[in-house]
């Protein structure tokens, strides 16, 4: 029984673990190398801040399928905005306004109306999608119409001279919002009335919390989570297309349900949806190495996806 318990209680811990192995022994010059986790850093800093802030509305039992057509529509935005001749900072806040409203718009079908939010951000997921293709024109926006300033923050980073390395400004970003969420959720009142919600909405709202004000915000914190995601796409690219963030939210949904493994409660918890974006990084960056197709990448995140749902699901049943 107890090696059982430990299996449950640390078993995500354990495969990302074998994981690293079974890539160290077949790629054994290029794989287990601080450039590559670096690289592996910058890769997923944009899954990341997408899972991070997918992490609070997946507290209160929601969750938002809209994030990667928000991302894209956000760096669409942005692009457009370049593109007529605004400044670098007024195409940022532009794009960060459209994430806080489409959340927020999220929010209100879902608290306000009652829509449930598979249907609701089903629905808003084609809406911007179809937004980004209508402000674009369909076409990718590229070359002098990108700020070289705005591409050049995804290719800067710090510079450690002593170790032959530089750590990304997209990597630190994303080490930063994480931070964020996790003070905001484990270190607030906020944070506590949100995974209050997600116990009970009847008994939380006949306590005195605000339930539907407080859905409305923390899906407003997922949209800009996407945005900002959306953003840090497009500088790295160098450019913006109306579907950069297509796959975003599979694998974001992925992150936050491996990391609901590591719960005890089977509750979201942003530090191990850090462990479930890492492990899925790690998995793309060493089949990526090996050649692997990458529509075979594909059916193992949808594979992790079952697997990590079917692995919360039976935590939640025994507690």
């Amino acid at each position: 029984m107890k090696i059982l318990n430990l299996i449950k209680k640390y078993g995500t811990l354990i495969g990302f673990f074998g994981i690293i192995i079974f890539f160290t022994i077949n790629l054994p010059s290029t794989f287990l190398t601080a450039k590559n986790f670096i690289n592996i850093s910058q890769q997923i800093s944009m899954l990341a801040v997408v899972a991070f802030t997918m992490t609070v509305v997946m507290v209160m039992n929601d969750f938002d399928l809209s994030v990667g057509s928000m991302a894209s529509l956000a760096g669409i935005v942005a692009a457009v905005l370049f593109s007529m001749g605004y400044p670098i900072w007024i195409g940022i806040l532009a794009a960060l306004f459209v994430g806080i409203i489409g959340g927020l718009f999220n929010g209100f079908l879902v608290s306000i109306i009652g829509i449930l939010p598979f249907v609701a951000t089903l629905g808003t997921l084609t809406m911007f999608s179809g937004f980004a293709f209508l402000i674009s024109g369909g076409r990718t926006i590229f070359g002098r119409d990108i700020p070289s300033e705005f591409s050049s923050f995804a290719r800067s980073g710090i510079e450690i001279s002593s170790l032959d390395l530089k750590i990304p400004f997209l990597s630190i970003l994303a080490l930063l919002i994480l931070f964020i969420v996790w003070f905001i959720l484990e270190q607030t009142t906020y944070g506590r009335r949100l995974y209050a919600i997600g116990g009970n909405p009847e008994a939380s709202f006949l306590a005195g919390i605000k339930v539907k004000q407080l859905r409305l915000s923390a899906f407003a914190l997922t949209g800009l989570g996407a945005a900002i995601a959306g953003l840090m796409y497009s500088s790295r690219v160098a450019s913006s297309n109306p579907t950069q963030g297509s796959g975003l939210m599979l694998e974001a949904i992925a992150a936050v349900f491996l990391g609901m493994t590591m719960s005890e409660e089977g509750e979201p918890r942003v530090l191990y949806t850090l462990l479930g974006v890492l492990i899925l990084g790690v998995l793309d960056n060493g089949l990526t190495q090996m050649n692997v197709d990458s529509y075979i990448r594909e059916v193992l995140v949808g594979f992790i996806v079952i697997l990590a749902v079917a692995f919360s699901s039976i935590t939640k049943k025994r507690n």
